[in-house]
Parts: structure tokens; C-alpha cells; sequence
């Protein structure tokens, strides 16, 4: 009699569980379904399908190929997107209205197409990989001072970029990685026998490191010499594997806003606003097909795996140091890899506000007894003042190195930020308020006051700090790396 009770208590039990989770997941949808539909209404360029964009089902054999497809590509882009705006859109922070402040076109360069810098004798070649939503803008500077040095440079476009955020619904990894093939195929043919190098920005950083690792036992993918990772996007979300059934919900149910984790104006010349929810799932699947290669090499492969760089603010909304130690660098066997990582700024007193101390987890590994791998943390002489130290420990040593340098924090910055370490103070678009002339509109020193719900750019994307102040460092060290810092040989 008790044991038929208390099953049936169980069963009764778990009804009320089972219930209260459905009820809390259609509360939950209902929420989400009435918060996008409030969002600002889907644009031309949120809608518009351009089917000139490349896929790897796309009849190209060449680089030279996939930047013919690229030319149409834009004529379409110009056709449904430029040309079907409204009056109400003709705004001067518009990238899509035609001689707005925001217009690419007001660039001597348009920079959201992909470019070739050219030597007549390269001594290295150097392929460029933005991240997601960017545009091969955001890696510029270092490919014009790397060529000027020797290098014969392309920055690839990536599939789904540089033309309207309606090519990252339907965007897949895959397309990318295919680009990446071409690229560096064409790359290998113009240097020869010279070293050929990746360098990747955000998910572009993972792009090159799915690409190193398949060409580890592919001999049809010719491989990099060194790897440089700037904000790499390596670690696994949970929330982003969440994404895919948000899409999918909204084409069952016809809500085309649902598609979108944000929908924003279209402000930036060379970067999205509106961010699609297939572009976050992109990225989480990418991720997830990196760490299975991982996975699939024994220690002797991945040994042959070329030398990494990566460089990484601590406080990073988008990617997180202690899962790039974890996911990759803690993986990969001693093999000149290192790990370069930006502190916060502590003399502002900011300690009181965080949700927690990010660093911490840093400072874990640099009181770990040896790592297979070098570790460089730029942080404050002491929290009262401006100079910045390095604490270096090199792969395999135990003890740590302090280093004084000329570096400052400025003042009212309080941290980096994921898009900011590409970045000089002297970006047009992005630096400071020292920055170059820019031809169009300059983000990187808005700060308007006022009240809120006013301005067409969020107030969050404004106060987001756009340029690196260590950017010299990041550069000395990349060339350092690179092999640029030395004379050319031969």
C-alpha cells in the first residue's frame, strides 16, 4: 500500500515538473516572440536574397575566379539594396543610402571587397581572415605595413560579408572555409617557396585554425608557416548551440524577425549592425568542427601544427581567455605557441562595479609551475598607476619575468574590448580623437550625452572602446613573430 502511494506521489510529481516546464518554456517563447516583433521593422537589407554570393557549391576553381562572382555580387547588391531604400531611409548614417556619411563609397578604397596587395618580389605571403559580421577592413593596417615590408597580401570577403546583413541568414562555415582553400592556394602560387602566413581576427582566427589542422594530413591544402590569432573565437557557448531552434521557430511560425538575435541601423561602413541568429550558430558549429580535429589528431600530428600567436583582452564579450587557454593552448603540444592577454585598467577604480574579476583566472595559470606554452599579461606597475609592466612567462620556465615598457593606459578607458585590438588610435573610422581625417563618419570618440532612446546608435555600441592604445605592441610583436622584424634573406 505505501510503495503504490508513493508511486503514485512520484508520478503526480512529475506531471507538476513536466507542466511547469512546458509552462516556462512557452512563457519564455511568448516572450521572445513579442519582444522581437517590438524591434524596428526588417529593412531591403535585412530581406534582400543575393544570389551571386559564393558557395562551395559555386562553379569556382580559382581565386581569380571567386573575385569575378564578387564584382556581380556587388552589382546586385547596388540593384536590390541601394536602389530599394525608402525616402525614410535617405539618412546620412545610412551605409545603403548613396552619399550618406556612412556610405563605403566615400572611401578611396571600399574595403568590404576583398584585395590583393602585390610585390614583384614577395618574401612572405600573408592571407587576412576578418571575423563575423566584419568586413576585410578590420585587419587593414596590418596588411598594408606587412606589405610594405615584403609581404604579398590578400584580405579575403568572406561569404555572407561586406554587402548587406541579409547574407549572414543563410551563410554557412563551410562557404568560408572553401574561400579560405582558394585563398591560400592562389597565395601559394604567387610566393613560391616562400613562408605564407594566417592571420585571423575573431572568427576568422578559427577559420585559420580549422584550415592549419585539416591541411596536416591533406596534401592538396598547402600549410601556413605561423598562425596569428587576434580575439580568436575558440571557445564553445551553450547559449550559441540555442540559436539554430530560435530560426527555426520563427520560419514555423512566419515571424521573419525571429531570424534576428538584433536588429540595429545600419551606421557602420564596413561592419553589420543587425546581427542574424545563423550567424552566431555559424560560429558555434565551426567551433565545435575545430575542437573535433582536435580531437582526431594524435600529439605527433598536431606537433607539426604551425607555431600560434594570439592576442586577447581579458573582459571580452565575445570569446573568453581562460576557454582559449583551455580549449586550445592547454591542447596543443610546446611548440613556440604563445599567448599574449590585456588587463584592465585598475587605476579607475573599477574593481567595486565588476560582476567579477576576469583576470583571476589568468593569474591562475601564471602561478601554474610550467606551461607548454609562452604567456605575456600587460597590466599596471600597481593599481595607482598609468605604466603598464608585462608578466612573462616563457613555455616550460618557472619563474616569472617582470617587464617594464613605455606603454600607458588613457585615461577614462577602463579595458579593451573584442573589437578593438585590430585597431591604432589612428583609424579613421575607429581611433581616437587624434585618429586620421576620416572621409566619412568616425566612430571610434562618440560619446554623446543626452537622454536615452534618442539617437540611432545605441548608446552601448558608442560607449564600446573601439582602438587599442597597445596597438604598437600587438604590431612589435606579430612582426616579431612573423619574421618581419628581420632583414630580408637572399
Amino acid at each position: 500500500m505505501l510503495k503504490h502511494l508513493s508511486y503514485r506521489v512520484l508520478k503526480r510529481g512529475v506531471r507538476i515538473l513536466l507542466c511547469m516546464g512546458i509552462s516556462v518554456t512557452g512563457l519564455a517563447v511568448t516572450g521572445l516572440i513579442l519582444y522581437m516583433q517590438n524591434q524596428p521593422d526588417l529593412a531591403v537589407w535585412h530581406t534582400a536574397y543575393l544570389d551571386e554570393e559564393y558557395t562551395r557549391q559555386s562553379v569556382v576553381r580559382t581565386f581569380a575566379d571567386y573575385r569575378t562572382l564578387e564584382e556581380r555580387l556587388f552589382r546586385q547588391l547596388e540593384e536590390q539594396v541601394y536602389a530599394g531604400i525608402n525616402p525614410a531611409q535617405k539618412r546620412q548614417a545610412n551605409r545603403y543610402y548613396q552619399g550618406s556619411l556612412s556610405d563605403p563609397g566615400r572611401w578611396p578604397v571600399n574595403w568590404n571587397r576583398s584585395y590583393e596587395l602585390r610585390v614583384s618580389q614577395p618574401r612572405a605571403g600573408v592571407l587576412l581572415l576578418h571575423g563575423m559580421s566584419d568586413s576585410p577592413y578590420s585587419l587593414r593596417h596590418i596588411g598594408q605595413s606587412l606589405h610594405k615590408e615584403g609581404a604579398w597580401v590578400i584580405g579575403l570577403r568572406l561569404p555572407g560579408h561586406g554587402t548587406a546583413p541579409s547574407g549572414l541568414v543563410r551563410a554557412q562555415w563551410q562557404d568560408m572555409h572553401a574561400a579560405v582553400v582558394l585563398a591560400m592556394q592562389h597565395l601559394h602560387q604567387q610566393v613560391g617557396h616562400r613562408p605564407v602566413y594566417i592571420i585571423g581576427y575573431s572568427t576568422g582566427a578559427a577559420l585559420a585554425m580549422y584550415y592549419s589542422l585539416r591541411a596536416l594530413d591533406d596534401p592538396t591544402l598547402p600549410r601556413a608557416e605561423r598562425l596569428v590569432m587576434i580575439s580568436p573565437a575558440i571557445g564553445v557557448t551553450g547559449v550559441a548551440a540555442l540559436a539554430k531552434w530560435q530560426a527555426r521557430l520563427g520560419r514555423l511560425l512566419g515571424l521573419d524577425k525571429l531570424a534576428w538575435n538584433s536588429i540595429q541601423p545600419e551606421y557602420d561602413p564596413f561592419k553589420y549592425g543587425s546581427f542574424a541568429v545563423n550567424a552566431g550558430d555559424q560560429v558555434y558549429r565551426l567551433t565545435l568542427a575545430l575542437q573535433a580535429e582536435l580531437d582526431r589528431q594524435d600529439t605527433d600530428t598536431l606537433s607539426r601544427l604551425p607555431p600560434v600567436l594570439a592576442f586577447e583582452s581579458v573582459v571580452d564579450d565575445t570569446v573568453s581567455a581562460p576557454e582559449l587557454i583551455r580549449g586550445l593552448f592547454a591542447r596543443l603540444p610546446r611548440n613556440d605557441n604563445e599567448l599574449v592577454l590585456f588587463d584592465l585598467n585598475r587605476k579607475v577604480e573599477i574593481e567595486f562595479l565588476l560582476k567579477h574579476d576576469p583576470t583571476k583566472a589568468v593569474r591562475a595559470v601564471l602561478r601554474k609551475s610550467v606551461n607548454p606554452f609562452t604567456i605575456r599579461l600587460l597590466t599596471q606597475a600597481d593599481p595607482q598607476s598609468d605604466n603598464v609592466v608585462i608578466y612573462h612567462k616563457p613555455a616550460g620556465a618557472r619563474k616569472l619575468r617582470i617587464v617594464k615598457t613605455d606603454l600607458t593606459w588613457p585615461a577614462r578607458v577602463f579595458s579593451l574590448s573584442h573589437v578593438a585590438l585590430p585597431f591604432p588610435a589612428t583609424d579613421p573610422l575607429y581611433g581616437s580623437e587624434d585618429a586620421a581625417p576620416s572621409p566619412g563618419i568616425s566612430l571610434g570618440h562618440i560619446a554623446l550625452r543626452g537622454e536615452r532612446g534618442v539617437l540611432q546608435i545605441p548608446a552601448s555600441e558608442m560607449l564600446r572602446q573601439r582602438w587599442n592604445p597597445f596597438y604598437s605592441y600587438l604590431h612589435m610583436r606579430l612582426r616579431s613573430f612573423t619574421g618581419f622584424d628581420q632583414p630580408p634573406s637572399g
